[in-house]
Parts: C-alpha cells; sequence; structure tokens
C-alpha cells in the first residue's frame, strides 16, 4: 500500500491494525480529547497556517445558533468558499449518461455481465438450497456471501444492502446480521488517497488543518469514509469524511443500466402503471447529490434549523472552512447506532423510547415542514449517552410538497376511520390520480381490503400491512405514484424496521396516530379542516364518538393544545361560506342542550323515591316527558360522552381558562350572536314540545275513551 509522509506536528490516533478490511465498532472516543478554547483570529491566506477560522458556538440550552452579525457574517462568508471548491461537482444528467455509455457498450456489457453473474450464481444457489432442505442450514453462508456480493458490486447494490439489513419482516436474523456491516463496516480505500484528497480538496497542508487524526477509518460507508481527528485552531473534535475516489464512474454506469431496465419496464411491462423512469431518476438525483459534500452540509444546516429545537434531537454542525465537494468536516458526536440494543441498554437508556422520538421527528420532516431524511438507516442514527437521537449523514434528502402533506394526514385518519370515499378521493390531492379518473371503482377495492385490516385494531396494524394493500390497489387501477413517494416509502419502512429491532410487536402506526389526530383537531389548513368535518359529520348527524377519539389519541401528543383545537373550527363556522355547517352546528347544539339538561332531569328522577315520582311525574312509569327507556339512555350517553369531552379538553397539559376568552370576543360578532340566536329559539321549542307533551298527558288512573 502507498504511503504517505505525515508532518511530525500531526498526532495519529491509534488503531487497530485489521480495521483496513472490516471495520465493525461503535462510535467511541479513540482518545480524551478537550477542546481548548478559541484563539482570535486573526489575517492569513487560503493556504497559510494563520486563516481564520469560523467557529459557531452554540448555546448550551438550546439547539439554535447564537451568532453575533459578525459571526454570521463569516459563517456565510465561509459557506460561500466552500461552495466554490464545490463548483464542479457532478450532477446527475441522464442525456449525459446516455451519451457517455451508449458509445461504450463493452464497458456496459461487462457490468451487466458482473451484475448477472453475481446475483444469478446467489439466486441458484438459493434454489439448490431450497430443493436440497439445506435452507436454514446454510442461512449463515448465504448471507455472507450476499454482503460479499453487494460489496463487490459497488456503491449502488451498497445502498440496497443498506436497505434490506433494516427489514426484519423481509429478511431473516442472520441476512439481517451480516447486512448491517453495509451501513459503516465497508473496506476502505487507502489512506494515503484519503488525505492526499483533504489536502487537495482543501488547498492546505494536513498539519495546517489537524493536530490530531485517527490512522484508520472510524467507519466506511457506500461513498466515503470517515476519520476522527481534532482542528488545529479550535481544538473541537470532529468527524472528517472522505469521498471514495472513482465513486461517479462506478454509480453512473450503474444508474445508465437500471434506466435502461426501467424504460424497458414503462414499455412493455403493463401491469406496473407508475412512471418507472421517473423513480429511477428521482432516486439518482438524490444519490448524486451525496456526492456534494457541501450540498450536504447544506441540508444538515437546514435540518437542524427546522428540526434541533427539539431538546432530544441533535444535529452536528458543519465547518465550512474545511468542507469541499470531496471533503465534510462535522463535530463528532458520540454515540451507539440505534439498532445496537444492548449497549444502549447499557448506557440506562430505553431503545424504544428512542425510537419514538425518530418517528415524531421523522412525522414532522414529512408532513410539518416536508423537508425530510430520506436514508434513515441505523448507521445514520446514533443514540448519544445523554440520550439524545443524533442524526448523521445528510446526503439524500427530499421534499413533500405541501397539498400532499395535508392529504397524507387526511389520508391515515380517513383510513382509520374507514372512511373510503374519503380515501380515494385523497388519491386526487396526493397527485396519484389524474382529475378525471373515476375514483368510484377504487372504493370497494380499499374496503375489502381495509376492511379485514381494520377488523382487529389500529395498535395492531403495521407499515407494512398499508403498503402491502395499497400497492394491491395501486396495481389493479391507473395509479402513478410521484417520485416523491418513493422516497417517503423508503424512509418509513426503514424507520419501521429499527422499531421491529427493538420490539417485534411495535406498530408504527399506532405510534404515529396521535400526531394525525393532533394535527386534524388542531390545524388551520383548509383541507384539514374540510377532512375534519368529513370525520365528525355524517348524514346530518354529529359523531361525538369520533371527536372523543380524536381527542384521546390527540392528548397522546405533547404538542397537543386545547387552545389550538378550539379557534381553527369557530373560525371556520362562523366564516362567510360556513352557512352549511352552521345548519349542521345549530341542530346538534340544540340535541346536546336538550340531552345536558333533560338527562339532568332524568338522571334526577331516577333517584327518587316511588313517593316522589307519584307527586312530581303523576306516577308515570315512562318516567319524565313519557321518555321511553331506550330513549332516555341516548340521551344520557350522548350527555355523558359530552362531559367527557370537555374533561379531555381540561385536562389538556397546557389547558387555561382563558382559552375561551377568543370564544367570548367571537360570540360578540354579529353572526355569532344570529348563530346564537337560532340555537336558543331551537332549544327553547324542542324544551316547549317537550313541557307542553307532559302538561297534556292523562293521568295514568283515567283511561282513553274507547269508540
Amino acid at each position: 500500500m502507498n504511503t504517505l509522509a505525515l508532518p511530525s506536528s500531526i498526532t495519529i490516533f491509534p488503531q487497530n491494525k485489521h480495521c483496513k478490511r472490516r471495520i465493525k465498532s461503535p462510535r467511541a472516543a479513540l482518545v480524551e480529547a478537550k477542546p481548548r478554547p478559541v484563539p482570535a483570529t486573526r489575517g492569513g491566506g487560503s493556504g497559510g497556517d494563520n486563516v481564520p477560522v469560523t467557529v459557531l458556538r452554540v448555546r448550551e440550552d438550546s439547539s439554535s445558533y447564537s451568532l453575533s452579525s459578525r459571526d454570521r457574517a463569516d459563517d456565510m462568508q465561509a459557506e460561500a468558499k466552500a461552495m466554490a471548491r464545490a463548483v464542479n461537482a457532478s450532477v446527475y444528467t441522464p442525456e449525459y449518461l446516455a451519451v457517455k455509455y451508449g458509445s461504450r457498450p463493452i464497458k456496459v456489457l461487462q457490468r451487466a455481465l458482473e451484475i448477472f453473474s453475481g446475483l444469478g450464481s446467489f439466486a441458484f444457489k438459493l434454489w439448490l438450497d431450497q430443493l436440497n432442505g439445506q435452507l436454514d442450514q446454510n442461512q449463515r453462508l448465504r448471507a455472507v456471501e450476499l454482503r460479499q456480493i453487494f460489496t463487490r458490486l459497488g456503491p449502488t447494490f451498497v445502498k440496497l444492502g443498506q436497505g434490506l439489513s433494516t427489514r426484519p419482516d423481509l429478511c431473516p436474523p442472520a441476512y439481517l446480521d451480516e447486512l448491517s456491516e453495509l451501513q459503516d463496516a465497508l473496506p476502505t480505500f487507502p489512506d494515503a488517497e484519503a488525505f492526499t484528497c483533504i489536502e487537495r480538496e482543501l488547498g492546505r497542508p494536513l498539519d495546517s488543518i489537524y493536530s490530531s487524526i485517527s490512522a484508520s477509518p472510524i467507519a466506511a460507508a457506500s461513498l466515503g469514509q470517515v476519520y476522527k481527528a481534532q482542528l488545529k485552531y479550535s481544538g473541537q473534535v470532529v468527524a472528517v469524511k472522505v469521498q471514495r475516489p472513482g465513486i461517479e464512474e462506478a454509480i453512473g454506469l450503474d444508474f445508465y443500466l437500471v434506466r435502461g431496465l426501467g424504460f424497458f419496464i414503462n414499455k412493455y411491462v403493463d401491469i406496473i402503471t407508475s412512471d418507472v423512469l421517473a423513480l429511477i431518476d428521482e432516486f439518482a438525483r438524490r444519490v448524486y447529490q451525496e456526492l456534494n459534500y457541501v450540498q450536504e452540509g447544506q441540508n444538515a444546516r437546514r435540518f437542524k434549523k427546522l428540526y434541533a429545537d427539539k431538546e432530544d434531537v441533535l444535529v452536528p454542525d458543519i465547518f465550512w472552512d474545511y468542507t469541499s465537494g470531496k471533503v465534510l468536516t462535522m463535530e463528532w458526536v458520540e454515540g451507539v447506532k440505534l439498532n445496537q440494543q444492548d449497549a444502549i441498554e447499557r448506557q440506562g437508556l430505553k431503545v424504544l423510547d428512542l425510537v419514538n422520538t425518530g418517528i415524531q421527528c421523522s412525522l414532522r420532516q414529512l408532513l410539518e415542514y416536508g423537508y425530510f431524511h430520506a436514508d434513515p438507516h441505523p448507521g445514520n442514527l446514533l443514540a448519544t449517552p445523554d440520550g439524545k437521537l443524533a442524526f448523521l449523514d445528510f446526503g439524500m434528502m427530499s421534499e413533500t410538497p405541501e397539498q400532499a402533506r395535508s392529504a397524507i394526514i387526511g389520508h391515515v385518519v380517513h383510513m382509520v376511520n374507514r372512511d373510503y370515499e374519503a380515501m380515494a378521493r385523497d388519491y386526487y390531492a396526493l397527485d396519484f390520480l389524474s382529475p378525471d379518473v373515476d375514483v368510484s371503482p377504487i372504493v370497494p377495492a380499499l374496503k375489502n381490503f381495509f376492511d379485514d385490516a381494520l377488523n382487529s385494531t389500529v395498535s395492531e396494524l403495521n407499515f407494512k400491512t398499508i403498503v402491502d394493500g395499497l400497492g394491491a390497489v395501486l396495481y389493479q387501477y391507473p395509479f402513478n405514484v410521484p417520485a416523491y413517494y418513493a422516497l417517503i416509502l423508503r424512509s418509513l419502512t426503514v424507520l419501521e424496521g429499527l422499531a421491529l429491532y427493538a420490539d417485534p410487536n411495535f406498530k408504527v402506526l399506532a405510534a404515529s396516530y396521535p400526531y394525525f389526530a393532533k394535527r386534524l383537531l388542531t390545524d388551520p389548513n383548509p383541507y384539514l379542516r374540510d377532512a375534519l368535518i368529513e370525520l365528525l359529520f355524517k348524514d346530518g348527524r354529529f359523531r361525538w364518538n369520533r371527536l372523543e377519539n380524536l381527542l384521546v389519541q390527540g392528548k397522546k401528543d405533547k404538542d397537543f393544545s386545547a387552545k389550538d383545537a378550539l379557534q381553527p373550527v369557530l373560525k371556520l363556522l362562523l366564516g362567510k361560506d360556513g352557512e352549511e355547517l352552521r345548519v349542521l352546528v345549530i341542530k346538534e347544539a340544540v340535541r346536546v342542550t336538550e340531552a345536558v339538561i333533560l338527562g339532568s332531569v332524568v338522571e334526577s328522577y331516577n333517584s327518587m323515591n316511588e313517593l316522589m315520582r307519584t307527586l312530581i311525574f303523576n306516577g308515570n312509569a315512562k318516567g319524565p316527558f313519557a321518555m321511553s327507556t331506550a330513549e332516555q339512555e341516548s340521551m344520557l350517553e350522548l350527555r355523558a360522552q359530552v362531559i367527557r369531552i370537555w374533561g379531555l379538553l381540561r385536562s389538556s397539559e397546557n389547558f387555561d381558562p382563558s382559552i375561551l376568552q377568543p370564544i367570548l370576543q367571537v360570540l360578540q360578532e354579529p353572526q355569532a350572536r344570529n348563530l346564537g340566536g337560532r340555537v336558543v329559539g331551537g332549544i327553547t321549542q324542542r324544551l316547549a314540545a317537550r313541557l307542553l307533551q307532559q302538561v297534556l298527558r292523562l293521568p295514568p288512573s283515567v283511561s282513553a275513551p274507547t269508540s
């Protein structure tokens, strides 16, 4: 192997000599390195020894940046210089790949044969194992072979293996164990090449950047390998990621081949209605973005700004002065991979707590801001010693369109409540169907699958079940799955796979539903408000059980606010387009008020002795107002349900009686006074009718005349 002579001023962290081939170790400190105070920065050229270093100081009580105007200006300048260093970074262009590899048929054929022979031989061995009844006996051997094949075939297939390594519902344990090594334990490339790349990319000698650096990589992944180092001017311990040499050529050829397969599927395979080429291009674009480490740094900054406001989420900071298109320097994070359950529990942490943190953060990513981490495998998620969930590797990111975010929330709520007509209509907003497609034939297909799937409970429904069910429908009807949706599926299935590591019975939907319920109750988005109305009102009647269920689930989300749940509904109710809703609300308000008043009378009647009943109600066996037993029970149940719902609102963690103040203010508006008058009028009429019926009722001793 080539060697690189390092200046004597650089300390090399000791490392196991065998790590050059396969690295399998938790991310842990190799030395006790305490950051030194940051010296005042003075002038100097970009290649000199006295280069100003931009260091972000982070407040201890918050993940937000605490920068002065000068610090912020310096940081922006450092980022601009990093972008200039990455100006020649590769961008995915299908046309360029077609021109480049279309004129090199022999190279393309060689690669195709390499892939076919590798995967084909593995498939043949599996077939022989099955034939000879040795599938279980040879499972570990085949798992090792598959990992080796993926590693030999290169980065594209390594990424495929990473995805499979998080799916215990798809792969046996032996395969999961072997494929998990593809996350950060791949064969490394020579350190000399890595150190030369750092110097070339950053335009300065290694000893002007680091006071120490690990002799060998701490981790090696599909696109690069990571070293642990200490910055010379700040003493900050950092992770330095260096890109693999020749990576662009390797993935470019693979995507050219995969694109050819996608073209064939689009043209000749009628059963797949989605645009496979578009899905491949979307994935390829994301992978190529991973090759630009400055882009990854910007992704990390944006992710930190959006989601690290929660105290249980940690996102490392980026050091722009030491970042380029092929070198990324970020804050070092101590931690254990999320699938190393024993190591996590030895630190006194609970894996499921961390998984729940990941799920809640991912829901915010997908459905709140729409900017999400599309590659959350265990190598990119660490449990820190203080119980935080650290996100790493921001190369593959994607965005959910705003309209789709609301539609996904509505879709899940419609599914849980078996509103299949609304589910079918959601596919318009999700851009799965063009507006001219009739969704009525889709409704029975949804009903047939989800009625069986939902026969148990929401808590027993997993994400894979939903995907399988929707997949069965997708194949039968003219759906076109948008490219972003494939990355959402990848992200969610990976998270569910991580959850299943900790608990084989864990259900992502059950853990996620409180978030969906909270958003439906509190979000003023018009699409979600309409979805809430459709859910609560059916055939002119208000479904109090649905509201109670939403409140019960929504309260499980720690950010739920009763105040937020009340005000958007009032605005909708009293708006200029709310007449249809007002009619329903008036009718329901009359019914509820009657239930509260008469329910109290019925309750009092039932607590009386026989003498009092005879004196007050003429001994009527049917009780007050001549109501049947069934009518009394229905009224008492409605009254109890309304009281329970009020109790749920009052028990909200941040409930304050002052939340009623906006209601009182709104009720002073002319539209609200008119609404109140109509409600009072309706209640008066109903109670008057009941009272008149009671007054005119004949005593039980007098029989009605016969003709």
